[in-house]
């Protein structure tokens, strides 16, 4: 019995299934792996003769995905996988026959997408396979945005900001970034669609092209006053909210008022279906800053965590799909 095969016996005897175990059989499950594989193994590159050939793009993959999951740097998620068997054991390394593939490794995979503008194909196939399980419906749209916070300190090697993040103003505190611009499926709640910009872009400017053309509505906050004014926006019966403070000078003791107040909360419980992909990518992923300078490298991986994002949010209706297939 080698090595390997102590260290599983061992493992496999214990008697708690951690969450990260949970949720990595969960992922193992739900992701459409083979799918995914065969759209980056037309860019990826092939072993010749000479040299070590490349490490399989099922490894990469589950490891790109790994450091979604876990916001884990390059090396960190190299240690990680030293320390961790139920990592091992979901991206299929054997310590007793190979080592993890180093932090430079999967650098290059993280460059070769970027190249290819695979993170955008990766959120589309992700989407496709939720469209034909009947989960990404077309009926309605709802808008938003986030901000996604960045190194404002210029104490680097060129001692300046990242010129491409811009600072803005929401309430009264100041903030240095970008923005995540989403359209989300009204019905499920799944994003379709993914816009990056520095943080002082006017969210009603992004409107237009978070729609995919086929809703017979959409629907925004106050912030996207007038969008139904702008050409590229046209299509959908907007819904958007009051503002605020009109809101809160209704007169609820009239009836008129009380029916706009109404139709207001039937408006936020719509919307309130857009702020699940935001918890996700930040609370459960822990995305809260971008990681690299540039908006092209920061919209590349919102590609990737907002499909796998959809994913999660489909986790119930998914696995109840699987459920009767089975049964």
């Amino acid at each position: 019995m080698n090595q390997r095969s102590f260290a599983s016996a061992e493992y496999a005897l214990k008697k708690k299934r951690t969450r990260r175990e949970r949720f990595l059989d969960e992922m193992e499950r739900l992701v459409p792996w083979a799918r995914l594989e065969a759209a980056i193994a037309r860019s990826y590159p092939r072993g010749g003769r000479v040299g070590r050939p490349p490490i399989g793009v099922a490894k990469m993959l589950r490891m790109y995905c790994l450091q979604q999951w876990y916001g884990l740097a390059d090396e960190a998620l190299e240690d990680t996988l030293y320390d961790s068997q139920s990592m091992r054991d979901f991206v299929g390394i054997d310590l007793s026959r190979e080592s993890v593939p180093d932090a430079t490794t999967l650098l290059k995979f993280r460059r070769l997408l970027l190249a290819n503008d695979l993170t955008r194909t990766l959120f589309d196939e992700i989407n496709a396979h939720l469209g034909e399980q009947g989960l990404l419906m077309r009926a309605g749209t709802i808008v938003d945005a986030t901000i996604i916070a960045a190194p404002s300190s210029t104490k680097n090697a060129k001692g300046e900001r990242d010129p491409q993040m811009h600072q803005t103003k929401k309430g009264n505190q100041w903030h240095f970034g970008m923005k995540a611009h989403i359209g989300v499926d009204a019905e499920s709640g799944l994003v379709h669609t993914v816009i990056a910009t520095a943080a002082n872009v006017n969210d009603v400017t992004q409107a237009g092209a978070l729609l995919h053309g086929q809703e017979a509505s959409a629907f925004g906050d106050a912030g996207y006053r007038g969008v139904d004014k702008r050409p590229e926006a046209k299509g959908p019966v907007w819904f958007v909210a009051m503002q605020p403070g009109k809101r809160r000078a209704l007169e609820l003791k009239r009836k008129w008022a009380r029916l706009l107040e109404q139709a207001e909360q039937l408006k936020a419980s719509v919307r309130a279906k857009v702020e699940h992909p935001f918890h996700v990518m930040k609370n459960l992923f822990g995305h809260r800053k971008v990681r690299y300078k540039g908006l092209a490298k920061n919209q590349g991986q919102l590609f990737t965590l907002f499909g796998l994002a959809n994913l999660v949010i489909a986790k119930r209706s998914l696995l109840d799909i699987q459920a009767r297939g089975a049964s």
